[in-house]
């Protein structure tokens, strides 16, 4: 019943004072939805990364050269091969592989007629296919055949294709000109929308052979004393509970190929869940830092429900000492003021529930990210808001049950 009194009396001096109520749940609101929109931003883009990584391909091993270490510097730097991937790609000393494709990337200016752009060439093998998870829409993926012949023919990418022709799907059986050398259209790649994780469209580029790319479009650059040097290898374990095997195997073959002791790699294994752990690791601590700016905004909210609530102990000193004199016990005056701001605070906290969730589906209008609004968040949120107000309410309430009655009567 005290409890149920106090909320009515709360409630009651609330109405009388609208706007310096609504004034001082303000800032509740305001920290409210923003710790509510930073945290879903977060975690959208946490969910953005992971869909990115995943759909590169499945069970995806990555072989860098050099020993990249903490801060991305690289030690023992030294060339990956052709020869390297075939060697991991052999069947006869790797059980839990399932297809490798050699990788070199390199910017180049593509033209057709009079249109032009600027794209990611990736020269690779037929393998490519099937490691990354590219599926030709129309027309098809070069061949093993092709490759070996060092044949002049392109998959191009849906975007590419949209900036070179009226259509993407005229692009087909045509002939593109990359760094003045005539390719011919075999495939277009299905539209996979989106960006990668380096930000470039993952729809923007051309794939072609890769005995095309080292002796055609940029010979010479790709020798080694090693043979034919590629910027990554991709590896495709067998099943998802083989990648691990996979790492030890390609990690002990290649130290045999290059003549070197364990801790001496020259390269980098690494796995598609490495990665992942990795970019998730880097988005909580992101998706953390962006709460704990938006819970500043909250503590300056309670800072205004303090003021507040010191200025109606002030207002009200009469009213106190009018209560205390006809039986109020000092609990009675104390709950009446800490549910008073507990009020300001769920009802703050409430409302930046709704705020920062409008916040985070303006967000999802615009295409640029996906924001998840977890329950997490929420409970994070108001918990934190109650906190707050609970915490800056103690002090004012306890200082209006302390008021002596003589003198509270006096005050004018």
């Amino acid at each position: 019943m005290k409890l149920i009194t106090s909320l009515r009396i709360s409630l009651r001096s609330l109405r009388a004072n609208k706007l310096r109520s609504g004034l001082t749940m303000l800032g509740i609101i305001i920290g409210t939805g923003a710790v509510i929109a930073l945290l879903s931003l977060g975690q959208g883009a946490q969910a953005a990364i992971t869909e990115e990584i995943q759909g590169i391909g499945a069970n995806l091993i990555f072989i860098y050269p050099g020993q990249i270490e903490e801060g991305g510097m690289e030690r023992n730097p030294a060339p990956l091969t052709r020869e390297d991937a075939e060697a991991v790609a052999d069947p006869a000393r790797m059980r839990y592989v399932a297809a490798v494709a050699p990788e070199v990337d390199r910017n180049a200016t593509v033209t057709y007629q009079g249109e032009s752009t600027d794209t990611l060439i990736v020269g690779t093998t037929s393998s490519y296919e099937e490691v990354r998870n590219f599926s030709t829409q129309l027309g098809y993926f070069f061949t093993a055949g092709e490759e070996a012949a060092s044949a002049r023919v392109a998959v191009i990418g849906w975007e590419t294709a949209g900036d070179l022709f009226a259509r993407p799907e005229l692009a087909l059986e045509e002939t593109i000109r990359i760094n003045r050398v005539p390719f011919k259209v075999i495939g277009i790649l299905e539209e996979k929308g989106g960006r990668g994780v380096g930000g470039r469209s993952r729809d923007d580029l051309v794939v072609v052979p890769l005995s095309t790319f080292q002796t055609r479009l940029f010979s010479g650059r790709f020798v080694s004393e090693r043979g034919q040097r590629v910027d990554l290898i991709n590896v495709s374990a067998i099943d998802e509970t083989s990648v691990d095997k996979a790492l030890d195997e390609i990690t002990w073959l290649l130290r045999e190929r290059h003549n070197i002791k364990y801790g001496e790699d020259d390269f980098t294994v690494v796995s598609q869940e490495d990665i992942l752990g990795i970019f998730d690791q880097i988005t909580s601590i992101f998706t953390i830092f962006l709460g704990a700016i938006a819970g500043i905004s909250l503590l300056v909210g309670g800072i205004g429900i303090m003021n507040i609530m010191l200025v109606s102990v002030t207002e009200r000193t009469r009213e106190i000492g009018i209560r205390k004199a006809v039986g109020a016990k000092r609990s009675d005056i104390l709950w009446q003021f800490l549910v008073e701001s507990m009020v300001l605070s769920i009802i703050g906290g409430a409302v930046g529930i709704g705020f920062g969730w409008a916040v985070s589906t303006a967000v999802n209008t615009t295409d640029l990210l996906t924001t998840y609004v977890s329950p997490q968040a929420v409970l994070l949120a108001v918990g934190f808001s109650m906190a707050v107000g609970l915490f800056f309410g103690i002090y004012p309430a306890n200082r209006a049950a302390n008021l002596k009655p003589i003198e509270a009567l006096r005050y004018e």
